[in-house]
């Protein structure tokens, strides 16, 4: 197969059924649509490329006007954007309110990308938050004389006309002309799950869609939760039959059956689709029993599971060999977190600064591009990712000094607090709903 360009090789990817002793469902032909097969490795592949192609395609410095390629992104759509860009002799800078996976993070610096690390209040934007630096980046990107070439996959159609175009009709294709009975997709742009759907639906307006968002109190790389999906301007809750949360243990199951008994490198998010699928359809399988009827399903393997080792490290240690929990990355549940690590607010907070005896070492957990932007006058910058090669030797400051931990919104402090008071710290504190508290009750913010 032979192709000019590598965008040419985009699409067309394998439909692999699932074995049922996989599965355990009698009467159940389960089908996994590999996107990670794609050559940027994920189904974010397609959008990318359909969203930038009409500025890209045909000049080999874009549309002339614009030099970097821009887009609110912390996972695959930045990296599949990265190698557009670089194809094409542009830059191209990331923004998102924090980087979650260290692996991906890297990745995107070797790709080239800037990565600008906004203190937002969600890590999915709200256009109807006026307040949130987030959203004032969006306008600036959507004014007409901006630099950037910003893709807007939250907001853009063309995200949805890539699956329309594509992933669906091959589906129907793969499926010797018939679309499945059921469809189940993890909801993060909500692109791939609408184009998919409209599709098979055109097809047999009878395909069931069931969409799976990640549990209120935890995190799944790709995948949105109730309360953010209702922010993405793509998201239309009449695309689905049903939508139903997935917890990270769920995905993790899923992704190692992918692994060891299907032969998938799959990622978390293809992980919880297949054991979101299989928990879904188990009510209807059992009742096809004995009918001599069978039902067919497909869902996605969104990407490859190489970018999620340490995800994978932190929740589940014994899978990569790891049987006891080491103190850089302790495997905390939130409820433990939460339990372990003490929790103070601004006013408080505020208060131990100025009059704390001793005062305490105030530790900014954010990126270097969002501490120089605004931060609390005196603190000291150790972003995540070093910070946790700092508590892998052990305790990193004096037990004596009292600290403060700040992050974007409150999350990774927490954690972080949680792990320092285990390790035996008397006296570390996070900050509750970080950075953008602080900001949002006033207190004073200084730049770099």
């Amino acid at each position: 197969m032979r192709y000019d360009s590598i965008t040419e090789a985009i699409g067309n990817t394998p439909l692999v059924r699932i074995d049922p002793a996989v599965h355990g469902l009698r009467n159940t032909d389960l089908y996994a649509k590999l996107e990670m097969l794609n050559p940027f490795g994920s189904v974010k592949d397609r959008p990318a490329w359909h969203m930038a192609r009409p500025h890209l395609e045909g000049t080999a410095g874009g549309d002339g006007a614009a030099s970097t390629v821009v887009e609110l992104s912390s996972g695959n759509t930045a990296k599949a954007l990265a190698l557009l860009a670089g194809l094409h002799g542009l830059g191209f800078k990331s923004v998102t309110n924090r980087m979650r996976v260290p692996e991906i993070k890297e990745l995107l610096l070797l790709l080239g990308a800037e990565i600008e690390e906004l203190p937002g209040r969600s890590e999915c934007l709200d256009p109807t938050d006026t307040d949130d630096p987030l959203t004032h980046f969006h306008r600036a990107l959507s004014d007409p004389g901006s630099t950037y070439l910003h893709t807007d996959q939250y907001f853009n159609p063309r995200n949805v006309e890539a699956h329309a175009a594509g992933t669906g009709p091959e589906i129907v294709k793969d499926l010797d002309g018939r679309a499945p009975d059921w469809f189940i997709a993890c909801v993060g742009t909500a692109g791939s799950s609408t184009g998919v759907a409209r599709v098979l639906r055109e097809h047999d307006p009878r395909v069931r869609v069931l969409g799976l968002v990640a549990d209120k109190s935890d995190f799944i790389p790709g995948i949105r939760t109730i309360d953010e999906v209702h922010q993405v301007g793509l998201f239309d809750p009449a695309t689905y039959d049903a939508i139903e949360p997935v917890t990270s243990g769920e995905a993790i199951d899923g992704m190692v059956s992918l692994i060891r008994r299907c032969g998938m490198l799959s990622g978390p998010t293809g992980g919880a689709a297949y054991q979101g699928a299989v928990r879904h359809l188990r009510e209807a399988d059992a009742e096809l029993a004995g009918s001599g009827r069978r039902q067919t399903a497909v869902f996605i393997v969104c990407d490859r599971a190489e970018s999620y080792l340490s995800y994978v490290r932190r929740r589940r240690p014994e899978l990569l060999g790891r049987a006891g929990r080491g103190p850089a990355e302790p495997s905390l549940t939130d409820a433990e977190a939460r339990a372990q690590a003490r929790v103070i607010g601004v006013g408080e907070a505020r208060g131990w600064i100025a009059e704390g005896d001793p005062r305490p070492l105030v530790v900014d957990l954010r990126g270097p591009h969002a501490y120089a932007a605004l931060h609390i006058e005196g603190s000291v910058n150790i972003a995540d990712e070093l910070f946790g090669e700092l508590l892998r030797g052990g305790l990193p400051f004096d037990r004596r000094t009292p600290v403060l931990l700040a992050c974007p919104v409150g999350e990774k402090s927490l954690r972080h607090a949680a792990a320092l008071t285990r390790m035996g710290h008397p006296d570390v504190r996070s900050l509750a709903g970080g950075v953008v508290a602080w900001r949002d009750a006033g207190a004073p913010l200084v730049r770099a």
